[in-house]
Order: structure tokens, then sequence, then C-alpha cells
């Protein structure tokens, strides 16, 4: 990555990072996921509320995507800000806006329109997490030539070739899936506590067996009653 353009580029854009707290959550998690699906990739960039600008002298020409993904663009360092041009001309190669009233216009319309046409992102999703904006509430494009086409939707999720995994809606949250394995990803505070809780259970299941052994030994260690044979 290049040095840092001379000429300012805000890292802010003076907006809060969502409307409410459900449509930041939905946005933390979704970010926090992929970044522990893509751990072990050094050159998968995620971002998430951040600049990122795509014409060189010119910092009126920026979006602010809600999460972001870049095949192809190292990780680190991290950017306080998203240069196309400092990254060898790579724009995301996926897009997601966790849509809201405030900015449904502007992600339907404005946003569709540069991701396809100017930044053409491979593949863009919407989610309206509260499902009050948009029907459905979750909705995606691939870049088919120069136009998006709708993805279809199979058993209730909407495939990512790009990521070669699944969203699906669930509540307030984007969730992803292997369709490796039909195994939901999980954040990384969700795999320690699920392991804390697997590893719970096997220690109550360990607890109760060896406590059965007991009992078990205690009947074989008490003494045959003494009968009586009649004459």
């Amino acid at each position: 990555m290049a040095t840092t353009p001379s000429i300012h580029y805000p890292t802010r854009d003076g907006r809060p990072m969502a409307e409410t707290p459900v449509h930041g959550d939905a946005m933390i998690h979704l970010d926090q996921v992929l970044r522990r699906w893509f751990a072990d990739e050094p050159n998968v960039y995620i971002g998430r509320n951040m600049m990122l600008y795509y014409e060189e002298g010119d910092p009126r020409k920026h979006v602010s995507p809600d999460v972001f993904l870049t095949i192809g663009v190292a990780k680190e360092p991290q950017r306080d800000a998203y240069f196309t041009w400092l990254e060898g001309g790579r724009a995301p190669d996926l897009v997601v806006e966790i849509t809201s009233k405030s900015t449904r216009k502007e992600d339907e319309v404005k946003k569709y329109a540069l991701y396809q046409g100017v930044l053409h992102v491979k593949e863009y999703f919407l989610f309206d997490p509260r499902g009050e904006y948009i029907k459905p509430r979750l909705k995606g494009y691939r870049l088919q030539g120069e136009q998006y086409l709708p993805i279809d939707e199979i058993a209730g999720r909407l495939p990512s070739q790009v990521l070669g995994l699944d969203f699906a809606a669930d509540g307030q949250m984007l969730q992803l899936y292997d369709p490796a394995t039909d195994a939901r990803l999980l954040t990384e505070e969700e795999a320690q506590r699920e392991g804390w809780l697997r590893e719970r259970e096997l220690r109550l299941k360990a607890e109760q067996e060896v406590e059965l052994l007991r009992q078990r030994l205690k009947e074989l260690e008490r003494p045959a009653g003494n009968g009586t044979q009649g004459e």
C-alpha cells in the first residue's frame, strides 16, 4: 500500500454508525462473523462503516459501506480509510448495507447505481433488521455484465458466490451459513461460549458417569444377605 495522500480525505462522514442499536448490532455481528471466517486469509480485507474513496484527487467521490469485503487486498495494515487507487484499483467484491428508514432510498437508488455502474461490486446485499422498509427484508444482487440481477433464494437463504457462503435473515440478525456443512458461522464470542457450554456438558456427563460407577461399586461391596435353608 502506498503512502497516505497529501490531499485531505476525511475518515468520517459525520453520520452516526447506525440509525438504531438494532442496526448497529446487526452490522457489528456480520463484521465479526466475517473476520473470524477469514482470520487465516491474509489477502482478504474487511471494512466496516469506513470511508471508501474511488477517485484520486477528489475527496467528494466517496461512499461509506456498512460492511464490505475485498479479495486480493492485504488485511494488514489496518486503514483509516480505503482508497481504491492505492489498492491496485480494487473496489470491494461484496458490500452489505444494513438499511433503515433514513438510508433506504440511498441504499436502493444512489448506492445501488454506484456499486453497479462505477465500482462494479460483484455482489450487493441489503438487509432490513426490522423488516419495515424493504420487502423482502433481505435482498441480494449479483453483477452480470454491466447489470445487477437479483439473487434467487434457495431454501430461505441467499447464496453468495464471492464468499462461498449463504446469507439468511434470523430475527434482527443477518447470519451466514456454510453450505458444505449447513452450520451457522459464529463470532469469536459465540464460539467461545459454545465451546464453554460443550465443555460444561461433557464435564457434567463425566461426573454423572463417575457417580453411577460409585453406586455400582457400593452395591458390589455390600455383603450378601444370610439366608436360612428350610429342612
